[in-house]
């Protein structure tokens, strides 16, 4: 799959605008909830209900409104199964996966100055 380029707009796709495009995509997807799914789905495909046990604390509703705006972004796709019950398995895209090597450098830089950040909140609330 080859990712096209973005052609429109210079404005669109400029962060810095509230009115951009860009900003819209940044603020939707860089959500506390959205980049843990990316990170629990991975290079696996999982159903709704082992999303949801690997994301401790998130609400069905919640869940429910980050997997639809990840697939409407072209983020995640959705699998649904011809079966009784049916089933629903979910799998990052290419530009899913992308993002989760983005997503991955985030959490290293977390781990690395986990302790650093720990001790400068102590020291400011002190």
């Amino acid at each position: 799959m080859v990712t096209k380029q973005f052609t429109g707009s210079p404005d669109d796709a400029d962060l810095r605008r509230a009115d951009s495009l860009a900003r819209q995509i940044f603020s939707d997807v860089a959500n506390k909830w959205a980049l843990l799914i990316i990170e629990a789905v991975g290079d696996r495909t999982l159903r709704f209900s082992e999303l949801r046990d690997e994301i401790e604390g998130i609400s069905h509703k919640m869940l429910t409104q980050n997997l639809r705006m990840l697939e409407r972004y072209g983020l995640l796709v959705r699998t649904v199964h011809p079966v009784v019950p049916p089933r629903v398995e979910y799998a990052l895209t290419e530009p899913g996966h992308a993002l989760r090597v983005t997503i991955d450098g985030l959490c290293d830089w977390t781990h690395r100055y986990l302790g650093h950040i720990e001790t400068a909140r102590r020291e400011f609330d002190a």
